[in-house]
């Protein structure tokens, strides 16, 4: 067995983690942290976990109580991060971070899009980029990954196919992308109160924003990375995507519809033989001409994908919908340790949605 630990298990992602482990015929939670909810019980906070967990207690971050374990799960607010990892890294075999703090290559891009500079810029390129399906090749054996947001993850998927085909145009990508309500945290916020979301749509992260750094939502460069980066490491110049989120009033799950320009003459059937070939061996992806839909991926670690092209615009239309909190978050955390320790990726994990 496995010994796993997760620092920051009391959000949502965390206990979308105990979820899963408890699922997982390796893996074995030795430690659970939660700062503000140290002492109690998971059971309490989450009765949901309680047939498994029914004596396990979060406690505070204490490096030594994680010293020798397998693999640490990091499921911390940005910035967190930085400050333990390069301990973690000489102590436990494996980290894999939910965060963003080892998502970008450039350093410079964290006082752009997140407001302060990157404490350990050195680990940045050791740090493996946590997609299996799109940087498989940098997992097996990684000491630090660091997980796929979710909306790059779910954008990524959509649109990576095409790039690495030469079919679409790298400037001018649009993303318009809604996620429901975890993909906020747990913490309650004035903005993701029930009476706030119910009845409601809305964007955010939008360019020029009161709040924000002026370039809009701050997982736009960890988008343009991965679309431009090839599957040999190389990077495709001129990349650039519009990116804009919406939240819905729904618990959890992502669509996001995708606007490229062709490169060449293409049809709908030409798009979608592109989409399927990429995808044939991946037992986490389900390309169809279904419309896809965040109720079909509720729960499970699938994303599902389709691709039109329309004639009279010439636009490719490349559509993504994935659970945010299992494919976009734990679930793809999971399976980036699986990667990692040479498990089959899918140990633990489901493509089966809950329904109704």
């Amino acid at each position: 067995m496995q010994r796993i630990a997760i620092i920051g298990a009391s959000g949502f992602t965390g206990a979308e983690l105990l979820r899963l482990c408890a699922g997982h015929p390796d893996f074995d939670v030795v430690v659970a942290t939660g700062e503000t909810q140290a002492g109690n019980s998971v059971a309490d906070l989450y009765p949901s976990l309680a047939a498994h967990y029914p004596d396990l207690t979060y406690s505070t971050t204490d490096a030594a109580a994680v010293d020798g374990c397998d693999v640490v799960f990091l499921g911390l607010p940005h910035g967190a991060s930085q400050a333990l990892v390069p301990g973690l890294l000489d102590s436990v075999g494996h980290v894999i971070d939910l965060a963003a703090d080892f998502r970008l290559r450039d350093p410079a891009l964290y006082p752009a899009w997140y407001g302060e500079a990157h404490e350990v810029p050195d680990l940045l390129d050791e740090a493996a980029y946590g997609l299996p399906e799109l940087f498989r090749a940098d997992l097996l054996g990684a000491r630090l990954v660091a997980v796929a947001g979710c909306y790059p993850t779910a954008a990524s998927l959509a649109l990576v196919p095409f790039m690495r085909a030469g079919a679409i145009e790298p400037g001018g990508i649009v993303v318009d992308a809604a996620s429901g309500v975890s993909g906020a945290g747990r913490p309650p916020k004035p903005n993701t109160t029930f009476c706030a979301v119910d009845e409601d749509f809305s964007a955010y992260g939008l360019v020029g924003g009161p709040g924000e750094s002026g370039l809009g939502h701050r997982h736009t460069p960890e988008i343009e990375q991965s679309l431009s980066t090839t599957a040999d490491g190389t990077t495709v110049p001129g990349v650039s995507v519009l990116f804009t989120p919406h939240l819905a009033p729904m618990n959890r799950g992502i669509l996001a519809t995708c606007y490229a320009r062709p490169t060449t003459a293409m049809d709908t059937d030409g798009a979608m033989a592109i989409l399927s070939d990429f995808y044939a061996d991946e037992p986490f992806i389900v390309v169809d001409e279904r419309s896809p839909s965040t109720k079909a991926t509720l729960g499970s670690n699938a994303a599902h994908l389709t691709v039109r092209v329309d004639p009279r615009t010439g636009l490719l239309v490349a559509i993504c919908a994935i659970d945010n909190l299992v494919k976009g978050a734990s679930g793809q955390a999971i399976q980036c340790a699986n990667a990692v320790l040479g498990l089959d990726e899918s140990t633990g994990l489901t493509t089966i949605g809950l329904y109704p």
